[in-house]
Formats: C-alpha cells, sequence, structure tokens
C-alpha cells in the first residue's frame, strides 16, 4: 500500500498543493514553519479523519479561508483507492471512499494504516498516563474494530457515569437501578479492553527490543510493564469497593481509563534514567515496533512518516534508523528535515529511489 498523490487546499498554511509520491522514499525539506510538518499531517488525517496534532477541525484551516480538502490517491493491494477528507466552517466533517460518505468515521480507521514518528511523542515519556494509554489504544484500534467499539462505548458509559456521580453528590439521591446498568457495560467493555491491552503488550515487548538493540548497538536493555487495577482484581470487586470514594470524589476512580504503560531503561523508568539521545532511541524504536505490529495484524505495510526525528541522535544511530526503513519490510516512507546536506548524507545511505520536495512557506516544488 502507498499513496500516489496528495492533493492539499487551504489545510493550515498550505494554500494549494499537489504532491507525487514515490512508492518507497519521499523527503520534505525547508525552514521551520514551512509547512513541511503540515503535509505530514495531512497524511495522517486522511488514514485518521482527524489531525495528528490539532484534532478541532475548524483550527485547521488557512487563515481567513472557509474550507480545507484534502485528497489522496493510494493503490492498495493493487486497487487504486481515493480518499477525500473535508471540513467547512458551520458544518460536519466529511470523509469519502471512492465518491461515498462514510456513515460512521470510525469505519475507516485501519483502513490505511500509518505510523507517525513525531517530536511530540515526547509527551509519552514525560506527558502522564493518559499520553501512553492513547498510544496502546491507537495501535490497537488500526487493526481491531471491536477494541476502537469497546473502547468508544466505555467512554460514553463512563461519562454517563460520571454526571450520575455528580449528580448524586448535588441532590443527595442516588440511583441504585442506573448505576448498576453502568457498572455492568463498563465491566463487559473494560475487561476485553484489558485482555487486548495485555496482549498487545506482552507480543509488543520483544519485537521493540530488538528494534532498539539494533539502534543502540545492544547497548542498553528497554521493557515495558503494562499497569493496570484489573490485573490483580476483578472489575466488579473494584468497582464495588470503590463505590463510597467515587461518590466523595464525584467521578469513577478506578477502571481501565486509570491503566498506564511503563516505559523502562535498565529496569528503571526512562523519565529518570535516559539521556536526551536515549530517550529519542527508545521512542523511535517503540514506534519501528508498532509498526511492524500493525503490518502484521493487518497484512499492510503501513506509510511511515518521519517528523524531524534526527535531531539529538548521533550519526551511527541515524544511518541505522536509515538503514533499517530501506529494508524491504518497510513500505513507503515520509521524511522531514530542515537541512539539505544532513538530508542528502541520510539518504546517499539508503538503496532505495527517493524524491526530494521543498517545502517553502506552504508551497511544494520538487528539487530531486
Amino acid at each position: 500500500m502507498y499513496l500516489r498523490t496528495l492533493s492539499v487546499v487551504n489545510f493550515k498554511n498550505v494554500r494549494e498543493a499537489i504532491v507525487e509520491c514515490l512508492p518507497k522514499l519521499n523527503a520534505f525539506i525547508g525552514d521551520n514553519g514551512a509547512g513541511k510538518t503540515n503535509l505530514l499531517d495531512a497524511l495522517y488525517s486522511l488514514s485518521f479523519s482527524k489531525s495528528f496534532f490539532t484534532p478541532v477541525d475548524q483550527f485547521n484551516i488557512l487563515h481567513e479561508e472557509e474550507f480545507f480538502m484534502l485528497q489522496g490517491k493510494y493503490s492498495r493491494n493493487g486497487e487504486e483507492e481515493t480518499i477525500v477528507y473535508a471540513f467547512r466552517n458551520g458544518q460536519k466533517k466529511q470523509l469519502k471512499r471512492n465518491g461515498k460518505f462514510y456513515k460512521r468515521m470510525t469505519d475507516h480507521i485501519g483502513y490505511l494504516p500509518l505510523v507517525m514518528i513525531s517530536p511530540s511523542d515526547s509527551q509519552l515519556v514525560s506527558g502522564g498516563s493518559e499520553e501512553r494509554r492513547k498510544f496502546m489504544d491507537g495501535v490497537i484500534s488500526q487493526f481491531s474494530m471491536e477494541y476502537l467499539h469497546d473502547l468508544l462505548r466505555y467512554n460514553r458509559v463512563l461519562l454517563q457515569r460520571n454526571n450520575l456521580l455528580r449528580q448524586a453528590s448535588a441532590t443527595g439521591l442516588f440511583d441504585d437501578d442506573m448505576m448498576s446498568v453502568y457498572d455492568g457495560e463498563l465491566i463487559t467493555c473494560g475487561e476485553r479492553i484489558f485482555e487486548a491491552r495485555k496482549v498487545f503488550v506482552g507480543k509488543l515487548i520483544p519485537v521493540f527490543q530488538r528494534y532498539y538493540s539494533f539502534i543502540s548497538g545492544e547497548k542498553e536493555r528497554v521493557g515495558l510493564s503494562y499497569q493496570s487495577d484489573l490485573e490483580d482484581s476483578r472489575f466488579s470487586d473494584l468497582l464495588f469497593a470503590s463505590g463510597k470514594r467515587d461518590l466523595a470524589a464525584q467521578y469513577t476512580t478506578t477502571g481501565i481509563h486509570k491503566d498506564d504503560l511503563q516505559l523502562l531503561l535498565e529496569g528503571y523508568p526512562l523519565k529518570k534514567l535516559g539521556s536526551q539521545g536515549q530517550q529519542k532511541s527508545y521512542l523511535v524504536a517503540l514506534k519501528m515496533a508498532q509498526f511492524e505490529f500493525i503490518r502484521m495484524m493487518s497484512g499492510l505495510k503501513p506509510i511511515l512518516l518521519m517528523d524531524d526525528i534526527f535531531d539529538k541522535l548521533d550519526k551511527n544511530r541515524v544511518e541505522k534508523i536509515v538503514r533499517m526503513v530501506s529494508d524491504e519490510q518497510f513500505g513507503q516512507i515520509f521524511i522531514t528535515d530542515t537541512n539539505r546536506e544532513h538530508l542528502d548524507a541520510i539518504l546517499r545511505n539508503s538503496t532505495q529511489d527517493y524524491r526530494i520536495f521543498l517545502v517553502d512557506n506552504g508551497q511544494v516544488s520538487v528539487i530531486k
């Protein structure tokens, strides 16, 4: 699977651009703020029907315009696929595949698998547990529609349960019957989500370790530890035991929405032990493992987006990453960088054909 042509109109700072892509390696070069990352975000949006950085559609429209439109023409399993994602102020977003509207946006998730590696991935290390849950959920949802539906249902019921707790606190009236209904839904969906996350992390760890060992030259040992209240207790027991605490707090204090994924380096938290270079290598390896996991589960090679990832990595690690992604197990790749000489030195080590695009104030031209 690969993108043949990307068309962008009024998306962020890109007024109009048509990008003809190669099936393997494509690179965007330009100054900071030129629009390189916005082009990657357009690709991400076509796969997920939302921006990687700014999920509120109206904030992605070019200043003083009323709409944006993205179109991607893909080759998928030998068939041409055209995806259009558009939004106009005051209207609902539109997502079409081959001219037909999706009834549900979620039906598109996983159809065009994609992995994004970005400087914002540092939030997996420095951010709260929500960031790491989003990572797990984002990977599993690309190959399991059942998981995605369970997750959406769980979050809706959790919101309803929390509203009921706030009402009970405000009025002094507690609806046991409605709470039992909500608890039953949370337990059913939550236990399935827990099992899926547990299986995912277990399968991801050896793949992740292999990629990190390759990038680091076998210098460090890494690990992942999935942490959940459900590991040692039944969800029904947890909800029963937390009843009074939930009522006092006015929200649900236990469940899979509190899960975390601990990132470990030499058995210690990466946040405390890892240097900037080690943290970046760790995150790149984690995303590479995500790529391989999705490829194995979906049977398709995801499109790989690498946004300014070579900063703070030594030359040896950069060369290993480029050599790694040049392997046949990887498909189409998009890279951004600010330094042409740096990029040329990187791409010279690649055995694949590549195309370089210059991005300047939202305008795109081919220079190689």
